[in-house]
This record gives structure tokens, C-alpha cells and sequence, in this order.
């Protein structure tokens, strides 16, 4: 704000741009190696005292930076280069810079490194971590401007040293604590890999293997670190990866953690690009490779998220699901599948020329950690028979590949083709934990070791017990009473209870040494609260832990000083939580005295939230009911859309009915003991999610087993119309048929009418199956009438959809297709846009009969995005269209070329593809089809193209050519000659 007013002020009285003057200039030069500065401070290499005069000359090179009450410019880069390369040499930018480097902050940065080099005592590269190669980076680019400079690292070393270490960062940062233990596993990780191990025992055990281990043609399948939460598995493996690059650097590797949000476990795709980001580093001879093999997975991810959303649309509706819903989804996972093997394997050729292995010999191992995995692994899970897929596919490109996975012991997959490996992880040693215990504070090793004999080897409980102990002060007295407090250990039946009843305890003495009285009430009934802010300290806490908090200030200060705790994390503005690891460990613990207390503040908290409007609040209203066990049929009656991404994770919190609940709403793994304890209504949903998952991946023989469970069903099941399916896809058609009148018959009975929907549906696709079209007709007129009656407009024109597919070149009812295409038209643009995919089937369906529908479900929903198909269609059909009717050619032209926008010379395009995509990418492709459609064309194939485009990705009866032909090649590629030619080409 003051540099603005300023230069408004100095602007004022300024008629020309003010020369640079001797000031002007020196300011610069004692700014140019700063990062950034306070003017008032800043010192020309003549000045012993700041005097100011930088805020006058320096107003109109710098930008001012929105530090708070603290003034700090910056130079802009064009005034920072021109002063670098001012300045008389090294000697005059290291007086500069030793006149000004009070400015910096305390520690580590470019300014320091950069008067390192200017000193000639550079830091050694191989030394540094990340930040400290990124300070050099900007040090080195700095530097390289001012004349005379020598000595300097090549630029390009230094970037390639900062992408590594960026690479190695997050498992740094894991084993930033002392490592303790763990030498057996760490020597099986290694034997596993193949690289040399540290023990005796299992250098000779790795030696009985080495006759074929390293040759490179024994394949080893996957291995698996499981363990319970805390024990160390993304620890151990981050150790053990570092270690072997430290002592093998010339061995390809990728770690891929799924917590990180730019990577999405349901898109192995995503593992695929950053594998390839990872490998850029490793090989820069291939980068550009890996770059164009990055980008085409990006390409492929956006196109399955639509993709996968049109199937998404298609399965909402009842009479869509079992017809072109179900189908789609097979689709969309053969397709994937098939994309995503193809890119591994790309990416598996490029390793093999990166490594460059001599003629004969193997190749050193292809490493791949995969951390944070458990949420694939369920039962079913599409995404595991994916990434199977591509182990298999990657395993045959490079044999010597070992992937190494975190997360849960390995779950029955119909698409397992091996048994992986398994590495269960225990306690430490005791030697470990006491060496933990001494590093996390604990000074007297005689107590490190009582207190290890009864806190056992749980890393999680060890760091908690010599946060005890610092606070016991590591005195003989108090350290005493905290071992006598703990009970000894017993068997190992005993001994996940053990672990939790220490934990507790521990718990509870870190918190008995908050000093203020008022904070430790607050704390330990807080940890119920998945938030906690002054409002919530006042409204619910306050009064069940004995406090009067009648103010807004006063619940502000507690909040403040609960925030000062260690034990707890920020949670958003204004909020805080306890910390993940803690809060788990005490909300596991029952029955204790505090029951009472913790319910009570639930209850007022169920209160607080419901009394509230906004997906947050509904979200916390929902899982506190659910955490004091209320009914998951009452509970439901307050689930809104859209809570689901708020209450992930919520799980591990529950009983396991309320688990159930949840899983039935949220999806993802279900263990078995929840499954047990569940409501029906909840078991049938996560089961059906389940069958769902397997029907799609073609797996319907593990899908008839799983629906082999809990008979009977409640009579709305969603497994009812699933075993119709399931009987269908295993053959039994006429039993599949005479369960589907038994059901519909049922569902009406039971009042079931989305089901009744979905199950006529799925008879009358059985009876088309079966050649009867005249019942297939009756059952969707019924269908669609149902659905008229309950005034689901949707429904009742996917039902009319079937109907006219099912009718289509048969005397059956010729009118179905204008009775379809006067419900698009009559149909609210808002209600069309709730299903974009629907409205382009029935589009694309009534086309020859009404181009007008057409030009309307452009108009509303448009063309599918991403779907390169889509331009094959409408080019192919101009090309055609042109080649029967050459007098459109002009009129082509000018369309395209309208559509393009900038006016370009037409050589610079191979194909009509090519401006189709460009028109795509400019957002106007919409506007090109219905233009089409306007144009006089006797051969209709304008309007049979813009219609097959438009029945892209509703898995219904178009042309669907893979997008791998000539036509689909990129912009540039030699093959795209090959395609359709322009329209003035020919």
C-alpha cells in the first residue's frame, strides 16, 4: 500500500522516465543477490549506515511483497538482471552481498550460498538435500550473470541433483528420526531385490539363490509390508530404498506414495505418469521420451474421468443400469485396462534402452514401492484387477522387476496371477526399542529398559512413553511411579488389548502435564471432536468438562492455548484437532471412567451440528449419531449428498454396525467382522457394490458366490436385479427369466418402484435375449409407464430409449422414435442437463426422424469432451460427404476455418483431424456440428457423423472404431498424412 501511494505520488510529477542515476543503480547492486529486503535497511557498498534512499530510487524497480506490518521489496527481474551483469565482478557482488545479509533470514539460503561461491567455499552438491540444491539453483542463476565469475556448477548438473533429491524428499522426511532395528527385514527387502545383504545368515541364504536370482529370468511376484497402524512399514521401506541407492545408484527406481493428492489410487494411469516423471531423472537421455509418455497419461486419465462419469450417469438411472449402465461399465474397465498395459509397456521399453544392459546379460532390478495401498485392497476392487494388469504386462517387458507394496496383508483377487510375497512387521527388539526410547529422550538406559519390558515394541507406544518421560523430567521418583503405572506384558493373545491399555495410559499421563487446569478438562473429552473451535469450547465442551465460558473472548483464549499443545494439529481457520495417531488410540479405548463424559459432550455435539445448515455440519452431526450407536435406519434419514468425502476415514472410529453404515455409503474395503456385524440393508449395499465391481471386470462366477450369502434379502435389495444379471452372464437364461417375473412381482408388492423399474428393464433385455421381442415390448411399456406415473421424466425416456433400440427395423411400433424425440423436446434444458449421456443417446437415436432433437442436444448437453472418437466421426463423415457431394467443399471450408478462428495457412495442417482438434481445443467444436447440420447435404452423412459422434461412450449400437487408427494420430505425427484428407485436398 505505501509503495503504491508512493509511486502514484512520484508518477504525479513525472513527465519522463527518469534516467538511472548513480544512486539508482548502486541500490540495485546491493539488492540484486537478495531475495528480498526492507528498504528502509538497505545499504549501497559505500553506505556504513542505512539511510533510506533505496525507498525513493529503488520505488519503480521492485514489487513489494505482502508480508504483514513488515515492509519488503523485491527487484523485479528485469532490474535484477541488469544489475548482475553492472556489477565490476565477483569482488564487488560479495561486498554487496556482505553489507545486506542482515536482511536474510537466520539459516540456510540463496544469499548464503551464493556468498559461499563468491568466498570459494562452495557447498559439495552431493551433500545437499533438497531445499539446499533449490538455494543453489537460484544462487548458481544468479551468478552466472555477473562478468568475471568462475567456478560455477553447470546449470543443468544442478537441476538434475534438485529433481533427484525432490524424488528422495518423502522419504527423508520419514526417516528423519533415528532408524532403530529391523535388520531381518531390511536384509529380506534386500535378498528380495537382489542387492547385497548385511547379515551372515542372509548373505549366505541370498548366495543359494544367486545362480538364478541374477541372471534376470527368474520372475519374483510382488511382495507385501502389512502390519497395524503405526508400526513402521512406509518407514522401513523409505530406509531401505535410500540405503540401496546409496550403496547402488545405478539401479532404476520409482516411489510412488497414493496419500499424495496430485496421484489417484482409482487411476493406475496416474502410477504409470508418475513412474515416468520419476524415470525422467533417473535417464535424462530419455526425457523426452518420458515426457511425451508422461503427457499421454495425463491425456488418458482425463479422458477416463469422463468416461468413467458418462458410466457413472448411465447406472444412476433404474432404466439405464441393466442395459447400457452395466455394459458401459464393462466397457470402460476392458478399455482401461487395455490403455494402461499398453503405456506400461512403453514405459518398460524405454528402461530397457535406458539401462543399456550388455548383449546376454540382465539388467539390474526395476524397484517399485508402492506406499499408502490399502485402500485398493479390497475384495473386487477394480482398481487391483487393473493393477495386476499391468504387473503382468510390466513383468513380461522386464523380467527383473520387484515391486515392493505398503498397506494391508495381500486380499483374494480373481485377477491374482501369482501369490505375492508377504513381510509382516512386529514389535522391535527389545534392543530396538530401547535404542528408540534413548533417541526420543529417554537418558538413563537402565529406565529406557524397564520401561521397554512393559510398553513392548509398538513404535507408536515407545514414542509415547518417552514423551512421558521427558515430562516426568527423567527423574528417579516420577520415572518409577510411570513404569509401576503400566502393566507388564502378557501373552500374545493379549497383546493388541496390551498395546491399547498402554497407549491409553500413556496417553492420559502426557495429558495429566498440561500446567493449566482448564486446558487439560478440554483436552481429553476433545478428542471426541473431529474439530475444535472457540465456538465449539463454548457451545459444547465447556459446560460437561465443569467450566463457565459465558464469552466469546474467553472461549478464544482457551481455544488459543488448547492450540499451543503439541498433542493437537491446525484443522482449517479458526480449528484444531488432536493429533490422527493419539486420537485413534484413545477413541479405540472403552469402558473407562470417562465414558459418561465423552458421550454427553457427543450428544450436545449432535445438537450443535443439527441445529446448523451446510455439508460440513450435516457431516459431523451423521458421524457423531453414528458414534453413539444410534440407529444407521434414523441416521440415514439425515445423509445428504455430497457428505461422502467428509466422513472418509471415519471408519476406523466406529463400532462395527456403524462401520457397516458407512461402507454401505462410502465403498472401498470392508473387513469381514464388519460385514458380520452389519444391518442387512447396509450388508446388501456393500455387497452389491462388491458383485457390481466383479460384473464389471467380467468375473461373474465370484459374483454368484458372493450373492450365495445372508438369504433372504430384504424385498428392496439392489442384489435382486444383480442375480438376475449374474444368472444371465453364467449362462442360465431361462432361470435368470423366470427369477425376473418372480421379482418384478415382488418389487410391486413391496412397493419397490426403482427396482420394479430396473427389474422390468433386466426381463425385457432376458426376453430380447432370448428372441422374444414381443415380451421385451411389454415390459418396457410397462416400464415406461411406471416410471411416468412416479413423474421421473428421465426414467421414463430411458425406458422409451430401449424400447426404440429394441424396435429398431422391425414392425414392432414405428412410432417410438417420434414418441421419444417429442419427449427430448418437451423435456426443461435443466432436467436434460442433469444426464448429459442419456440425452445424447436418445439424440443420436431419433436423428433421421427429427435432425432437430440433434441440434438441441448440442445446444444443451454438447458433444463428449474428451473423446477422440468423436472428431474421427465427424471427420470421416466430412470427408465422405464431400467426396458425394463435391460442391460442399467450399462451405466446408469456410466452417472449419471459421471454427479454428485464426486464419492459418492451410499446409500447416495433415488432415481434417487435425483442425478438429484444434477446434476442440478452442471450445467451438459444438458450434462446427450444428453448423453441419444446417448445410444442405443430400448424402446425410454430415448428419449421420455429428450423430455417431454424439453416441460416443453410451455403449449403444454405433461404429465404435478404436481411436488407434491412422486418423487419431497426433498433430504432426507422419502417420496422421495418412488420414482424412481437408476437404480442399481432394
Amino acid at each position: 500500500m505505501f509503495a503504491a501511494r508512493l509511486r502514484q505520488e512520484l508518477h504525479a510529477t513525472r513527465t519522463h522516465p527518469r534516467e538511472i542515476s548513480g544512486a539508482r543503480r548502486a541500490y540495485r547492486e546491493a539488492a540484486c543477490l537478495l531475495t528480498q529486503f526492507d528498504p528502509t535497511r538497505l545499504r549501497r557498498p559505500d553506505e556504513e549506515e542505512p539511510t533510506g534512499g533505496a525507498i525513493l530510487e529503488l520505488v519503480d524497480d521492485c514489487t513489494a511483497l505482502g508480508m504483514k506490518d513488515r515492509t519488503r521489496w523485491a527487484l523485479k527481474p528485469e532490474a535484477r538482471r541488469t544489475a548482475l551483469r553492472g556489477l565490476a565482478g565477483p569482488d564487488a557482488a560479495r561486498l554487496a552481498l556482505e553489507r545486506n545479509l542482515g536482511h536474510c533470514p537466520g539459516g540456510p539460503g540463496p544469499e548464503r550460498t551464493a556468498l559461499a561461491y563468491l568466498s570459494g567455499e562452495p557447498p559439495p552438491l552431493g551433500e545437499q538435500h533438497a531445499q539446499e540444491l533449490a538455494d543453489t539453483l537460484q544462487a548458481v542463476l544468479w551468478l552466472s550473470e555477473i562478468p568475471g565469475i568462475t567456478g560455477l556448477p553447470d546449470i543443468g548438473q544442478v537441476q538434475l541433483a534438485l529433481e533427484r533429491a525432490r524424488i528422495l524428499q518423502p522419504l527423508e522426511r520419514l526417516v528423519r528420526d533415528p532408524f532403530q532395528g529391523r535388520t531381518r527385514e531390511l536384509d529380506e527387502l534386500r535378498a528380495y531385490v537382489g542387492v547385497p545383504t548385511e547379515t551372515p545368515r542372509a548373505q549366505l541364504k541370498q548366495a543359494g539363490r544367486s545362480i538364478t536370482a541374477f541372471t534376470g529370468r527368474v520372475r519374483e511376484p510382488p511382495l507385501v509390508i502389512h502390519g497395524p497402524g503405526g508400526i513402521g512399514k512406509s518407514t522401513l521401506l523409505a530406509k531401505f530404498i535410500l540405503d540401496t541407492l546409496h550403496d547402488q545408484r545405478d539401479f532404476p527406481f520409482g516411489y510412488v506414495d497414493f496419500e499424495r493428492p496430485t496421484l489417484s489410487i482409482h487411476e493406475p494411469v496416474t502410477l504409470i505418469a508418475e513412474l515416468a516423471r520419476q524415470l525422467r531423472v533417473q535417464y535424462p537421455g530419455c526425457r523426452a521420451e518420458l515426457d511425451e509418455l508422461a503427457g499421454e497419461c495425463q491425456r488418458r486419465a482425463a479422458t477416463q474421468r469422463e468416461e468413467r462419469e458418462r458410466t457413472a450417469q448411465l447406472n444412476r438411472l433404474s432404466t439405464t443400469r441393466p442395459t447400457l449402465g452395466r455394459s458401459a461399465s464393462r466397457e470402460f474397465q476392458t478399455l482401461a485396462t487395455s490403455d494402461e498395459t499398453d503405456l506400461i509397456r512403453r514405459l518398460a521399453g524405454i528402461v530397457v534402452r535406458a539401462v543399456a544392459a550388455p548383449a546376454g546379460a540382465s539388467g539390474p532390478p526395476l524397484l517399485i514401492a508402492l506406499d499408502s495401498f490399502e485402500e485398493a485392497q479390497y475384495r473386487g476392487s477394480p482398481v487391483m484387477g487393473r493393477v495386476w494388469a499391468l504387473f503382468g504386462a510390466l513383468q513380461t517387458a522386464y523380467p527383473r522387476l520387484r515391486v515392493i507394496v505398503s498397506g494391508r496383508a495381500p486380499v483374494a483377487h480373481p485377477a491374482r496371477t501369482v501369490t505375492p510375497r508377504t513381510l509382516e512387521l512386529i514389535d522391535l527388539d527389545p534392543q530396538a526399542a530401547v535404542g528408540l526410547l534413548v533417541s526420543c529422550g529417554v537418558e538413563d538406559p537402565e529406565v529406557a529398559r524397564a520401561l521397554a519390558d512393559r510398553v513392548g515394541g509398538h513404535p507408536l507406544s515407545l514414542k509415547l512413553a518417552a514423551r512421558a518421560a521427558v515430562l516426568a523430567g527423567n527423574e528417579t521418583a516420577p520415572m518409577g511411579e510411570l513404569i509401576r503405572s503400566l502393566p507388564a506384558r502378557r501373552r500374545y493373545f493379549y497383546r493388541k488389548v496390551d498395546q491399547m491399555l498402554v497407549q491409553g495410559i500413556l496417553y492420559d499421563r502426557i495429558l495429566n502435564h498440561i500446567a493449566d487446569e482448564r486446558i487439560r478438562r478440554l483436552a481429553h473429552p476433545g478428542l471426541v471432536l473431529r474439530v475444535i473451535t472457540p465456538d465449539i469450547i463454548k457451545e459444547v465442551l465447556a459446560e460437561p468438562c465443569g467450566l463457565r465460558v459465558e464469552t466469546p473472548e474467553e472461549a478464544r483464549h482457551l481455544f488459543e492455548e488448547l492450540s499451543r499443545l503439541d498433542l493437537v494439529e491446525p484443522a482449517g481457520p479458526d480449528a484444531v484437532r488432536h493429533r490422527a495417531d493419539v486420537r485413534a488410540i484413545m477413541l479405540r479405548l472403552s469402558g473407562n471412567d470417562r465414558t459418561a463424559l465423552t458421550r454427553t459432550v457427543e450428544r450436545r455435539a449432535v445438537d450443535y451440528y443439527a441445529a446448523r445448515d451446510g455439508l460440513e455440519d450435516r457431516a459431523e452431526e451423521i458421524y457423531h449419531r453414528l458414534r453413539l450407536n444410534e440407529n444407521p435406519r434414523s441416521v440415514e434419514e439425515r445423509w445428504l449428498p455430497g457428505v461422502e468425502r467428509l466422513l472418509a476415514g471415519a471408519k476406523q472410529d466406529m463400532s462395527p454396525r456403524a462401520a457397516g453404515f458407512l461402507a454401505a455409503h462410502l465403498g472401498g474395503d470392508t473387513p469381514d467382522h464388519i460385514m458380520a456385524d452389519a444391518d442387512q440393508e447396509d450388508w446388501e449395499r456393500i455387497a452389491a457394490r462388491e458383485v457390481e465391481d466383479l460384473l464389471a471386470q467380467g468375473y461373474a462366477e465370484e459374483a454368484a458366490v458372493r450373492l450365495a450369502e445372508r438369504r433372504p434379502w430384504t424385498p428392496c435389495s439392489p442384489l435382486h436385479p444383480l442375480l438376475l444379471e449374474t444368472l444371465s452372464r453364467t449362462g442360465r437364461g431361462d432361470e435368470a427369466r423366470r427369477e425376473a417375473s418372480e421379482a418384478i412381482d415382488r418389487a410391486e408388492d413391496a412397493g419397490c418402484a426403482e427396482q420394479r423399474l430396473e427389474l422390468l428393464l433386466l426381463s425385457a433385455r432376458l426376453a430380447e435375449e432370448g428372441g422374444d421381442r414381443e415380451s421385451a415390448d411389454r415390459d418396457l411399456q410397462v416400464a415406461e409407464g411406471v416410471a411416468a406415473g412416479l413423474g421421473q421424466d428421465l426414467e421414463a425416456m430411458g425406458a422409451l430409449l430401449a424400447r426404440a433400440r429394441l424396435t429398431s427395423g422391425t414392425p414392432v411400433d414405428p412410432e417410438v422414435d417420434n414418441q421419444l424425440a417429442r419427449r427430448l423436446r418437451q423435456l426443461p434444458d435443466a432436467t436434460l442437463m442433469d444426464q448429459p449421456v442419456l440425452v445424447r443417446a436418445v439424440a443420436a437415436e431419433v436423428h433421421e426422424r427429427d435432425p432437430r432433437a440433434l441440434d438441441h442436444a448440442l445446444e444443451v448437453v454438447g458433444l463428449p469432451g474428451t473423446d477422440d472418437g468423436v472428431l474421427e466421426d465427424i471427420g470421416t463423415a466430412i470427408n465422405r460427404a464431400v467426396s458425394r457431394q463435391p460442391e460442399l467443399r467450399g462451405a466446408l471450408m469456410k466452417i472449419l476455418d471459421a471454427a479454428v478462428g485464426t486464419p492459418r495457412q492451410r499446409s500447416e495442417h495433415a488432415s481434417v483431424i487435425g483442425i478438429l482438434r484444434e477446434v476442440r481445443d478452442r471450445g467451438t467444436l459444438n458450434d462446427l456440428a450444428r453448423r453441419l447440420l444446417v448445410l444442405r447435404d443430400d448424402s446425410g452423412e454430415l448428419l449421420a457423423g455429428v450423430a455417431s459422434a454424439m453416441r460416443r461412450g453410451t455403449a449403444g449400437p454405433s461404429a465404435r472404431a478404436p481411436a488407434t487408427s491412422a486418423l487419431m494420430a497426433r498433430p504432426g505425427t507422419p502417420t496422421e498424412r495418412n488420414g482424412p484428407q481437408r476437404p480442399d485436398e481432394q
